[in-house]
């Protein structure tokens, strides 16, 4: 059995405040958008859903901040780039630029707490 994993999908409190975030973020619109949910067609044939909580089934309390979107980076200064995109937006900054273990990286917050890890990964 093949299994293809082409999409996450993000809990939101507020369907149209939070693609508007990732249309700003993605530099691109939805793919499809109503009241309830909003798709995201997103580059590598990956896809991003957004689903408002109070109507998914079944029930669920998720909230911000369970897992991260993350986008890779072919350098430091483009994370870099991309904080100072977030702090011009006012974007909540959740982690500032530094070094891991794992690459150079930051991370934001979305309306709803969910953390999006801008990473560059020498390795990769």
């Amino acid at each position: 059995m093949n299994i293809n994993t082409d999409m996450i999908v993000l809990y939101v409190d507020d369907v149209a405040a939070s693609a508007t975030f990732y249309a700003d973020q993605f530099g691109r619109k939805p793919v499809d958008q109503t009241p309830g949910f909003a798709l995201f067609a997103l580059d590598g044939g990956m896809k991003l859903g957004l689903f408002l909580r109070q109507v998914v089934q079944p029930r669920t309390s998720m909230t911000g901040g369970g897992c991260e979107l993350v986008v890779m980076t072919e350098s430091r200064d483009q994370v870099d780039a991309i904080v100072a995109q977030w702090r011009t937006r006012k974007i909540a900054i959740g982690e500032d630029a530094a070094d891991a273990p794992f690459g150079y990286t930051a991370v934001a917050l979305d309306p709803d707490q969910h953390r999006i890890r801008v990473l560059y990964d020498p390795r990769a």
